[in-house]
């Protein structure tokens, strides 16, 4: 065991013990809830240049699961946990996290107070910071910073330097070193995983009714950082699914006659992708049916005219509660975030469907005025909670018959949807313990 350091770019230092790879690097600083999936946390690209803090305290007890990536590579900058057990137990199992990191050159920390960094991150919101760990020249030199003032701000402000650039274009196509075909993610998705769930919970487990209404139909998931559990739950419908690269141009992706197109999740800036918009812009005005989730949601909405920011440390975690506007219902969600659509800057047919209940936050868009809805949780979400994969379902109908968007009925026009989102936050804080 050797020492390890997390320096925040706000002066904090925590010192710990060092695990997986060893060396110094900088990433943006943030915190996931889940208790579980930390297999998925580890392989999904929208984790890009982040330092990630499990807050759950014990990580690695089911060991490391291949075949549960959700892409080929490690594309996180750190890993940091309060324990992680060396002896995990899981009749799946082929080996443990700390050669899993080694294996991915992922500089860990662990045996610090987590609780602790997750409650600055709380009230401070994300920050950069540096993971120290080693016996380098480099993590030496870090080191001794720390105990030197005019040292230490030098090291900061390189700290706070670091920003997340060309993020899409760095993570494209992680997923394609783990994708298999229907059959077989069929197969071991009612073994292992999950088969699809209908909207009223009902599990599918027979192959050929879960795929009939997909069969024959194909989808373009376009992939800016594409868990691969997305392709899986569209496979599990029966569609054929075909995977093109960020840097896919709206005319390469129509020369595949797509019968849907799926704009997947990613990290980053969503307003960064420029390019990626306005080919989602030329797309709209096709007819083809459009589903987004997480980034490619917040994509689609920058393409219909509304704008992003970035939330104060995110969502992150498998126990989001978000609000079905519609018919009430509230779904706990997976979500892996830190931008969101503002409420406020939807255009005239853009209808908010679903809310985050904790702040109000925009979670779900469907639009009257093109075959396209999308929300920003994960119902693909694996390890769980399953509660919302039917929109997979919805997607297929939409598909089979792209007018639905025409009849789109809701009791919501843009005006009241508005209006019962500050009813809904006012209510949010005056009931919150």
């Amino acid at each position: 065991m050797s020492k390890a350091f997390l320096v925040l770019a706000n002066g904090v230092v925590f010192e710990g013990s060092s695990f997986g790879a060893e060396g110094c690097v900088i990433g943006e600083t943030v915190f996931t809830t889940g208790m579980n999936g930390y297999i998925e946390t580890l392989t999904d690209p929208s984790y890009y240049g982040q330092i990630v803090t499990q807050t759950f305290p014990l990580i690695g007890n089911y060991g490391d699961i291949p075949k549960d990536y959700e892409s080929s590579k490690c594309n996180l900058r750190g890993y940091i946990v309060r324990q992680w057990c060396d002896e995990p137990s899981n009749f799946r199992c082929q080996g443990e996290i700390d050669s899993y990191l080694k294996n991915q050159n992922i500089i860990g920390l662990y045996d610090i107070d987590t609780r602790k960094l997750t409650k600055i991150l709380r009230e401070a919101g994300v920050m950069n910071g540096m993971i120290i760990s080693g016996n380098s020249k480099e993590a030496l030199e870090n080191i001794t910073a720390l105990n030197d003032e005019s040292k230490k701000q030098v090291l900061l402000e390189k700290i706070k330097a670091y920003q997340i650039v060309d993020a899409v274009k760095t993570v494209t196509g992680s997923a394609t070193g783990v994708e298999e075909p229907a059959d077989i993610v069929f197969k071991e998705s009612a073994e292992y995983r999950f088969v699809p769930v209908t909207k009223d919970g009902t599990k599918i487990n027979d192959p050929e009714v879960a795929m009939k209404n997909g069969k024959g139909k194909k989808v373009v998931l376009w992939d800016f950082g594409a868990k691969a559990n997305i392709r899986r739950e569209l496979l599990k419908r029966g569609l054929e699914v075909e995977t093109v690269s960020a840097t896919s141009t709206a005319e390469e992706i129509l020369k595949r006659n797509p019968d849907g197109i799926m704009l997947s999740n990613g990290p980053g800036d969503p307003a960064e992708n420029v390019e990626i918009i306005e080919n989602i812009k030329k797309l709209c005005q096709t007819g083809i049916p459009i589903f987004g989730i997480c980034l490619g949601h917040q994509m689609l909405a920058l393409a219909k005219g509304a704008t992003t920011s970035k939330l104060k440390y995110g969502h992150r975690g498998a126990n989001q509660p978000v609000k079905h506007l519609s018919s009430g219902r509230v779904y706990i969600s997976s979500q892996n975030h830190g931008y969101a659509v503002d409420n406020d800057s939807l255009p005239k047919g853009a209808v908010l469907s679903f809310v985050n209940t904790n702040d109000g936050t925009c979670e779900g868009l469907t639009y009257t005025d093109t075959p396209a809805f999308s929300v920003q949780f994960h119902p693909e979400a694996c390890s769980g909670p399953l509660d919302t994969s039917f929109l997979f379902d919805d997607f297929v109908s939409l598909i089979n018959n792209p007018s639905l968007f025409k009849d789109f009925k809701t009791s919501f026009e843009r005006v009241d949807a508005i209006e019962y989102f500050s009813s809904t936050i006012k209510h949010t804080k005056e009931t919150a313990i």
